[in-house]
């Protein structure tokens, strides 16, 4: 009882936080206790901002390490050549992602999916940015189970049109590409700590799975950086490129 009332208290922090587009201080005792709990904040945490799931984000620190993931509120998911307004993150990193989707939807059910129904399910992929930002303040020196609970620190995503799925594309060190008004942030090839970020399709399938969560076709699934995390010191035009792909722009303004 006391982890699912400091869950719901902290689903609550982060709301206010998320609605006022501001930061708020999280108590020592908020914090949560593993990842299950962290998880938990993470759905209570949109139910109270009444927002719906648009995709998920997903990524691992190495190529054999763990996996985590958060889902990402519908409306803060955007097409290209948006406006964004900075003032509206308390802090805004950027990041340049593959994303995917699936032609099906996966519902839950009592067995785990296999990894082959998974891949053979993945229908198209494309580019996007991902906006980095935190509702905690103290970011990024805060426990990283609150980060998670934080939607895994997910400000909003910029998807780029996406194309028809190919198992041959370079995804281990595609060529990337990421400026502000035409200065580069990073040019060049690019790495996902995860490795191959495909591998972390099947762990997002099944963690839906097990929290009773549907995975609807067309779910905008992003699957961490190619670049780094870039802090722009500017407004302007944001434009980021993965060779092979058509390229994601927005305005930051």
């Amino acid at each position: 009882m006391l982890a699912s009332s400091s869950a719901d208290t902290l689903a609550d922090v982060l709301s206010i936080a998320y609605n006022g587009n501001s930061i708020a201080m999280v108590p020592a005792a908020l914090e949560p206790a593993n990842t299950d709990i962290a998880y938990e904040v993470q759905q209570r945490f949109l139910s109270k901002c009444n927002v719906g799931i648009g995709g998920w984000k997903i990524g691992a620190k190495s190529e054999t390490g763990p996996i985590q993931g958060a889902p990402l509120p519908l409306p803060r998911i955007y097409s290209r050549s948006a406006s964004i307004a900075r003032r509206d993150y308390p802090v805004l990193g950027i990041e340049l992602e593959l994303i995917f989707s699936f032609n099906r939807d996966f519902l839950p059910q009592p067995d785990p999916v296999p990894e082959r129904d998974v891949l053979e399910s993945v229908n198209a992929f494309g580019a996007s940015i991902e906006i980095v930002s935190s509702r905690i303040a103290g970011w990024p020196e805060t426990p990283k189970l609150s980060q998670l609970a934080d939607l895994q620190n997910h400000g909003a995503l910029v998807i780029g049109k996406m194309v028809e799925y190919r198992s041959d594309f370079s995804f281990a060190d595609p060529m990337a590409d990421l400026r502000v008004n035409g200065v580069p942030l990073f040019s060049g090839a690019g790495r996902n700590p995860a490795g191959d970020p495909r591998r972390l399709l099947c762990w997002l399938v099944n963690h839906c799975r097990e929290r009773g969560l549907a995975l609807p076709a067309g779910s905008i699934i992003t699957t961490g950086s190619y670049t780094g995390m870039e802090f722009p010191a500017h407004a302007g035009t944001v434009t980021g490129e993965i060779a092979g792909l058509p390229a994601v722009t927005f305005e930051l303004i």
